[in-house]
Protein backbone atom coordinates (compact mmCIF):
# COMPACT_ATOMS: atom_id res chain seq x y z
CA UNK A 1 0.00 0.00 0.00
CA UNK A 2 1.23 3.47 -0.93
CA UNK A 3 0.66 6.30 1.58
CA UNK A 4 0.85 10.00 0.73
CA UNK A 5 0.73 12.65 3.42
CA UNK A 6 -1.18 15.86 2.77
CA UNK A 7 0.60 18.25 5.13
CA UNK A 8 -1.85 20.83 6.45
CA UNK A 9 -0.87 21.04 10.08
CA UNK A 10 -3.82 20.09 12.28
CA UNK A 11 -5.83 19.22 9.17
CA UNK A 12 -3.23 16.85 7.71
CA UNK A 13 -4.40 13.49 6.45
CA UNK A 14 -3.22 10.41 4.58
CA UNK A 15 -4.08 9.20 1.10
CA UNK A 16 -3.88 5.41 1.04
CA UNK A 17 -3.54 3.72 -2.36
CA UNK A 18 -3.67 -0.03 -2.93
CA UNK A 19 -5.43 -3.00 -4.46
CA UNK A 20 -8.37 -4.45 -2.51
CA UNK A 21 -8.68 -1.65 0.04
CA UNK A 22 -12.48 -1.51 -0.37
CA UNK A 23 -12.66 -4.50 1.99
CA UNK A 24 -10.26 -2.87 4.45
CA UNK A 25 -12.23 0.37 4.90
CA UNK A 26 -13.53 -0.53 8.37
CA UNK A 27 -10.05 -1.37 9.65
CA UNK A 28 -8.43 1.69 8.07
CA UNK A 29 -11.13 4.09 9.30
CA UNK A 30 -10.97 2.66 12.83
CA UNK A 31 -7.33 3.76 13.06
CA UNK A 32 -8.31 7.35 12.24
CA UNK A 33 -11.84 8.00 13.48
CA UNK A 34 -12.95 7.40 17.10
CA UNK A 35 -16.66 8.24 16.68
CA UNK A 36 -19.56 5.79 16.75
CA UNK A 37 -21.84 6.67 13.81
CA UNK A 38 -20.96 6.83 10.11
CA UNK A 39 -23.34 7.74 7.32
CA UNK A 40 -22.32 6.47 3.88
CA UNK A 41 -23.43 8.64 0.97
CA UNK A 42 -23.33 6.87 -2.39
CA UNK A 43 -25.20 6.80 -5.69
CA UNK A 44 -27.49 4.18 -7.18
CA UNK A 45 -24.76 2.60 -9.31
CA UNK A 46 -22.06 2.33 -6.63
CA UNK A 47 -24.63 1.23 -4.05
CA UNK A 48 -25.15 -2.02 -5.96
CA UNK A 49 -21.43 -2.70 -6.26
CA UNK A 50 -19.76 -1.69 -3.03
CA UNK A 51 -22.06 -0.18 -0.39
CA UNK A 52 -22.83 -3.52 1.24
CA UNK A 53 -19.17 -4.47 1.51
CA UNK A 54 -18.12 -1.12 2.93
CA UNK A 55 -21.03 -1.02 5.38
CA UNK A 56 -20.27 -4.56 6.58
CA UNK A 57 -16.61 -3.68 7.12
CA UNK A 58 -17.52 -0.61 9.14
CA UNK A 59 -20.06 -2.55 11.21
CA UNK A 60 -17.44 -5.23 11.92
CA UNK A 61 -15.17 -2.43 13.13
CA UNK A 62 -17.83 -1.39 15.66
CA UNK A 63 -19.62 1.48 13.91
CA UNK A 64 -23.32 2.14 13.62
CA UNK A 65 -23.74 2.57 9.87
CA UNK A 66 -26.41 4.29 7.80
CA UNK A 67 -26.50 4.34 4.00
CA UNK A 68 -28.07 7.11 1.94
CA UNK A 69 -28.07 6.91 -1.84
CA UNK A 70 -28.71 9.54 -4.46
CA UNK A 71 -29.41 9.27 -8.19
CA UNK A 72 -26.26 8.88 -10.25
CA UNK A 73 -25.23 11.96 -12.20
CA UNK A 74 -24.44 15.65 -11.88
CA UNK A 75 -28.04 16.62 -11.14
CA UNK A 76 -27.63 15.20 -7.62
CA UNK A 77 -25.02 17.82 -6.77
CA UNK A 78 -27.63 20.38 -5.75
CA UNK A 79 -28.92 22.28 -2.75
CA UNK A 80 -32.17 20.33 -2.98
CA UNK A 81 -30.35 17.01 -2.65
CA UNK A 82 -28.25 18.39 0.19
CA UNK A 83 -31.47 19.29 2.02
CA UNK A 84 -32.68 15.70 1.65
CA UNK A 85 -29.45 14.34 3.12
CA UNK A 86 -29.47 16.88 5.97
CA UNK A 87 -32.91 15.56 6.92
CA UNK A 88 -31.60 12.00 6.82
CA UNK A 89 -28.68 12.97 9.06
CA UNK A 90 -31.13 14.40 11.58
CA UNK A 91 -33.28 11.26 11.37
CA UNK A 92 -30.20 9.18 12.17
CA UNK A 93 -29.29 11.53 15.04
CA UNK A 94 -25.85 12.26 13.64
CA UNK A 95 -23.94 14.64 15.89
CA UNK A 96 -20.51 16.28 15.91
CA UNK A 97 -18.84 13.00 16.85
CA UNK A 98 -20.26 11.34 13.71
CA UNK A 99 -18.76 11.13 10.23
CA UNK A 100 -19.87 11.06 6.63
CA UNK A 101 -18.18 8.66 4.22
CA UNK A 102 -18.30 9.50 0.51
CA UNK A 103 -18.42 6.31 -1.55
CA UNK A 104 -18.48 7.09 -5.25
CA UNK A 105 -17.23 9.48 -7.87
CA UNK A 106 -16.79 13.22 -7.90
CA UNK A 107 -20.48 14.09 -7.64
CA UNK A 108 -20.91 11.98 -4.51
CA UNK A 109 -17.63 13.23 -3.04
CA UNK A 110 -18.44 16.89 -3.59
CA UNK A 111 -22.00 16.52 -2.28
CA UNK A 112 -20.99 14.46 0.75
CA UNK A 113 -18.13 16.81 1.56
CA UNK A 114 -20.40 19.85 1.30
CA UNK A 115 -22.85 18.22 3.69
CA UNK A 116 -20.07 17.23 6.11
CA UNK A 117 -18.68 20.78 6.04
CA UNK A 118 -22.03 22.41 6.80
CA UNK A 119 -23.99 19.95 8.95
CA UNK A 120 -23.62 21.15 12.55
CA UNK A 121 -20.86 23.46 11.18
CA UNK A 122 -18.67 20.50 10.34
CA UNK A 123 -18.44 16.78 11.15
CA UNK A 124 -16.00 14.03 10.18
CA UNK A 125 -15.48 13.31 6.49
CA UNK A 126 -13.90 10.28 4.79
CA UNK A 127 -13.36 9.81 1.06
CA UNK A 128 -13.52 6.43 -0.68
CA UNK A 129 -13.46 7.41 -4.37
CA UNK A 130 -14.54 4.77 -6.89
CA UNK A 131 -13.74 6.50 -10.19
CA UNK A 132 -10.35 7.34 -11.63
CA UNK A 133 -11.34 11.00 -11.92
CA UNK A 134 -12.26 11.22 -8.24
CA UNK A 135 -9.18 9.27 -7.15
CA UNK A 136 -6.74 11.68 -8.79
CA UNK A 137 -8.68 14.91 -8.37
CA UNK A 138 -11.82 15.64 -6.37
CA UNK A 139 -11.15 13.31 -3.41
CA UNK A 140 -7.91 15.16 -2.59
CA UNK A 141 -7.61 18.77 -1.50
CA UNK A 142 -10.81 19.54 0.36
CA UNK A 143 -12.84 21.39 -2.26
CA UNK A 144 -16.50 20.57 -1.65
CA UNK A 145 -19.47 22.12 -3.41
CA UNK A 146 -22.84 21.89 -5.09
CA UNK A 147 -23.96 23.42 -8.37
CA UNK A 148 -26.49 26.09 -9.16
CA UNK A 149 -28.25 25.86 -12.55
CA UNK A 150 -26.15 28.71 -13.95
CA UNK A 151 -22.76 27.85 -12.47
CA UNK A 152 -20.84 24.74 -11.41
CA UNK A 153 -19.39 24.36 -7.90
CA UNK A 154 -20.44 27.89 -7.01
CA UNK A 155 -21.72 27.11 -3.49
CA UNK A 156 -19.10 25.34 -1.43
CA UNK A 157 -16.22 25.38 1.02
CA UNK A 158 -12.68 24.23 1.64
CA UNK A 159 -13.12 21.28 3.99
CA UNK A 160 -10.48 18.60 4.26
CA UNK A 161 -11.25 14.91 4.69
CA UNK A 162 -9.64 13.06 7.54
CA UNK A 163 -8.73 10.12 5.32
CA UNK A 164 -8.75 9.17 1.62
CA UNK A 165 -8.82 5.47 0.70
CA UNK A 166 -8.10 4.67 -2.96
CA UNK A 167 -8.70 1.10 -4.13
CA UNK A 168 -7.40 0.60 -7.65
CA UNK A 169 -9.31 -2.67 -8.08
CA UNK A 170 -12.66 -0.85 -8.20
CA UNK A 171 -11.60 0.73 -11.48
CA UNK A 172 -12.17 -2.65 -13.16
CA UNK A 173 -15.92 -2.03 -12.89
CA UNK A 174 -15.74 1.40 -14.56
CA UNK A 175 -17.19 1.78 -18.06
CA UNK A 176 -14.49 2.66 -20.57
CA UNK A 177 -15.80 6.19 -21.07
CA UNK A 178 -15.65 6.93 -17.34
CA UNK A 179 -12.14 5.50 -17.04
CA UNK A 180 -10.91 7.64 -19.91
CA UNK A 181 -12.36 10.86 -18.52
CA UNK A 182 -10.11 10.38 -15.48
CA UNK A 183 -7.07 10.41 -17.74
CA UNK A 184 -7.75 14.09 -18.47
CA UNK A 185 -6.87 15.11 -14.92
CA UNK A 186 -3.79 12.86 -14.91
CA UNK A 187 -2.55 14.56 -18.09
CA UNK A 188 -3.25 17.94 -16.49
CA UNK A 189 -0.71 17.29 -13.73
CA UNK A 190 2.02 16.69 -16.29
CA UNK A 191 1.18 19.89 -18.15
CA UNK A 192 1.05 22.14 -15.11
CA UNK A 193 3.78 20.73 -12.90
CA UNK A 194 5.87 17.82 -14.18
CA UNK A 195 7.24 17.68 -17.73
CA UNK A 196 8.92 14.33 -17.03
CA UNK A 197 5.55 12.86 -16.00
CA UNK A 198 4.03 14.27 -19.20
CA UNK A 199 6.71 12.50 -21.26
CA UNK A 200 6.09 9.27 -19.33
CA UNK A 201 2.38 9.57 -20.11
CA UNK A 202 3.10 10.04 -23.82
CA UNK A 203 4.74 6.61 -23.75
CA UNK A 204 2.39 4.78 -21.37
CA UNK A 205 -1.07 6.31 -21.15
CA UNK A 206 -2.84 4.08 -23.67
CA UNK A 207 -1.93 0.94 -21.75
CA UNK A 208 -2.67 2.15 -18.23
CA UNK A 209 -5.82 0.15 -17.70
CA UNK A 210 -4.02 -3.10 -18.51
CA UNK A 211 -0.89 -2.43 -16.48
CA UNK A 212 -1.52 -2.35 -12.73
CA UNK A 213 1.94 -1.03 -11.83
CA UNK A 214 1.71 1.85 -14.30
CA UNK A 215 -1.85 2.64 -13.20
CA UNK A 216 -0.83 2.79 -9.53
CA UNK A 217 2.15 4.99 -10.43
CA UNK A 218 0.00 7.42 -12.43
CA UNK A 219 -2.52 7.72 -9.56
CA UNK A 220 0.23 8.08 -6.97
CA UNK A 221 2.12 10.71 -8.96
CA UNK A 222 -1.08 12.67 -9.59
CA UNK A 223 -1.97 12.62 -5.90
CA UNK A 224 1.59 13.60 -4.93
CA UNK A 225 1.47 16.64 -7.21
CA UNK A 226 -1.92 17.72 -5.93
CA UNK A 227 -0.95 17.10 -2.29
CA UNK A 228 2.18 19.22 -2.72
CA UNK A 229 0.20 22.08 -4.24
CA UNK A 230 -2.60 21.93 -1.65
CA UNK A 231 -0.09 21.76 1.22
CA UNK A 232 1.39 25.06 0.04
CA UNK A 233 -1.91 26.82 -0.77
CA UNK A 234 -4.96 25.20 0.82
CA UNK A 235 -7.52 27.90 -0.03
CA UNK A 236 -6.40 28.82 -3.54
CA UNK A 237 -4.84 32.22 -2.88
CA UNK A 238 -1.99 31.62 -5.28
CA UNK A 239 -0.27 28.41 -6.38
CA UNK A 240 -3.36 26.20 -6.15
CA UNK A 241 -4.95 28.14 -8.99
CA UNK A 242 -2.82 26.18 -11.45
CA UNK A 243 -5.03 23.15 -10.77
CA UNK A 244 -7.77 25.00 -12.67
CA UNK A 245 -6.02 24.61 -16.02
CA UNK A 246 -8.67 23.50 -18.52
CA UNK A 247 -11.50 24.15 -16.09
CA UNK A 248 -12.46 27.72 -17.04
CA UNK A 249 -13.62 26.67 -20.50
CA UNK A 250 -14.38 23.12 -19.35
CA UNK A 251 -16.91 24.18 -16.73
CA UNK A 252 -18.50 26.56 -19.24
CA UNK A 253 -18.91 23.72 -21.74
CA UNK A 254 -20.57 21.54 -19.09
CA UNK A 255 -23.08 24.30 -18.33
CA UNK A 256 -23.64 25.21 -21.99
CA UNK A 257 -24.45 21.67 -23.08
CA UNK A 258 -26.33 20.80 -19.88
CA UNK A 259 -24.73 18.98 -16.96
CA UNK A 260 -24.20 15.31 -17.80
CA UNK A 261 -24.05 15.69 -21.60
CA UNK A 262 -20.28 15.86 -21.40
CA UNK A 263 -18.62 14.03 -18.53
CA UNK A 264 -16.57 16.36 -16.35
CA UNK A 265 -13.25 14.90 -17.51
CA UNK A 266 -14.33 15.16 -21.14
CA UNK A 267 -15.17 18.84 -20.69
CA UNK A 268 -11.83 19.44 -18.97
CA UNK A 269 -10.03 17.63 -21.79
CA UNK A 270 -11.63 19.96 -24.33
CA UNK A 271 -10.95 22.92 -22.04
CA UNK A 272 -7.26 22.05 -21.84
CA UNK A 273 -7.00 21.90 -25.63
CA UNK A 274 -8.83 25.20 -26.10
CA UNK A 275 -6.79 26.90 -23.37
CA UNK A 276 -3.59 25.55 -24.90
CA UNK A 277 -4.82 27.07 -28.15
CA UNK A 278 -5.16 30.39 -26.31
CA UNK A 279 -1.59 30.00 -25.10
CA UNK A 280 -0.43 29.28 -28.64
CA UNK A 281 -2.22 32.34 -30.01
CA UNK A 282 -0.38 34.44 -27.41
CA UNK A 283 2.91 32.75 -28.26
CA UNK A 284 3.27 31.48 -24.71
CA UNK A 285 3.96 28.02 -26.16
CA UNK A 286 5.20 26.97 -29.58
CA UNK A 287 3.34 24.80 -32.09
CA UNK A 288 5.25 21.66 -31.12
CA UNK A 289 4.21 21.98 -27.49
CA UNK A 290 0.61 22.68 -28.48
CA UNK A 291 0.44 19.61 -30.72
CA UNK A 292 1.99 17.43 -28.01
CA UNK A 293 -0.67 18.60 -25.53
CA UNK A 294 -3.46 18.20 -28.05
CA UNK A 295 -2.17 14.85 -29.28
CA UNK A 296 -1.87 13.26 -25.84
CA UNK A 297 -5.30 14.47 -24.76
CA UNK A 298 -7.04 13.34 -27.94
CA UNK A 299 -5.36 9.93 -27.87
CA UNK A 300 -6.46 9.32 -24.29
CA UNK A 301 -9.81 11.10 -23.94
CA UNK A 302 -11.90 10.96 -27.13
CA UNK A 303 -14.12 13.88 -26.12
CA UNK A 304 -16.28 15.44 -28.81
CA UNK A 305 -18.67 18.35 -28.46
CA UNK A 306 -22.16 17.00 -29.17
CA UNK A 307 -23.04 20.00 -31.34
CA UNK A 308 -21.93 23.55 -32.02
CA UNK A 309 -21.85 25.35 -28.68
CA UNK A 310 -23.86 28.45 -27.83
CA UNK A 311 -20.89 30.81 -27.66
CA UNK A 312 -22.86 33.49 -25.85
CA UNK A 313 -23.80 31.04 -23.13
CA UNK A 314 -20.20 29.91 -22.81
CA UNK A 315 -19.02 33.49 -22.27
CA UNK A 316 -21.83 34.10 -19.77
CA UNK A 317 -20.92 30.95 -17.85
CA UNK A 318 -17.26 31.95 -17.72
CA UNK A 319 -18.26 35.40 -16.46
CA UNK A 320 -19.82 33.68 -13.42
CA UNK A 321 -16.79 31.50 -12.71
CA UNK A 322 -15.77 31.55 -9.04
CA UNK A 323 -12.11 32.06 -9.98
CA UNK A 324 -12.80 35.45 -11.56
CA UNK A 325 -11.32 38.60 -10.05
CA UNK A 326 -12.73 42.11 -10.40
CA UNK A 327 -15.14 40.91 -13.11
CA UNK A 328 -12.25 39.59 -15.18
CA UNK A 329 -12.20 35.99 -16.41
CA UNK A 330 -9.09 34.27 -15.07
CA UNK A 331 -7.27 31.66 -17.15
CA UNK A 332 -4.43 29.32 -16.29
CA UNK A 333 -2.37 28.93 -19.47
CA UNK A 334 0.63 26.72 -20.18
CA UNK A 335 3.91 28.53 -20.76
CA UNK A 336 5.87 25.33 -21.30
CA UNK A 337 5.37 21.74 -20.27
CA UNK A 338 5.43 21.66 -16.48
CA UNK A 339 4.79 25.38 -16.03
CA UNK A 340 1.80 27.72 -16.25
CA UNK A 341 0.87 31.37 -15.74
CA UNK A 342 -2.23 33.24 -14.59
CA UNK A 343 -3.89 35.56 -17.12
CA UNK A 344 -6.87 37.87 -16.58
CA UNK A 345 -6.59 39.99 -19.73
CA UNK A 346 -7.93 37.47 -22.27
CA UNK A 347 -10.42 39.14 -24.62
CA UNK A 348 -13.76 37.71 -25.67
CA UNK A 349 -12.53 37.51 -29.26
CA UNK A 350 -9.52 35.43 -28.15
CA UNK A 351 -11.82 33.07 -26.25
CA UNK A 352 -14.20 32.67 -29.18
CA UNK A 353 -11.34 32.03 -31.61
CA UNK A 354 -10.03 29.31 -29.31
CA UNK A 355 -13.37 27.56 -28.89
CA UNK A 356 -14.43 27.65 -32.54
CA UNK A 357 -13.14 24.41 -34.05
Amino acid sequence: MEIIDVDLGERSYNIMIGDGLIDEVGHLVKRQFPGRKIMIITDDNVYKLYAGRVAAGLENAGYKVYVERVPAGESSKSLAMAQTIYDAALDHRLDRSSAILALGGGVVGDLAGFIAATYMRGIGYIQVPTTLLAQVDSSVGGKVAVNLPRAKNIVGAFYQPSLVIIDTSVLLSLPDREFKEGLAEIIKYGIIKDADFFRWLEQNINGLRCNTDNLVYSIKRSCEIKAEIVSKDETERGLRRILNYGHTIGHALEAAFGYGTLLHGEAVALGMIFEAKLALSRRLIDERTFFRIEGLIKSAVPAIMPHEPDLGRIIESMSLDKKNLDDKIVFILPEKLGSTGVYSDITVDEILNAVIL
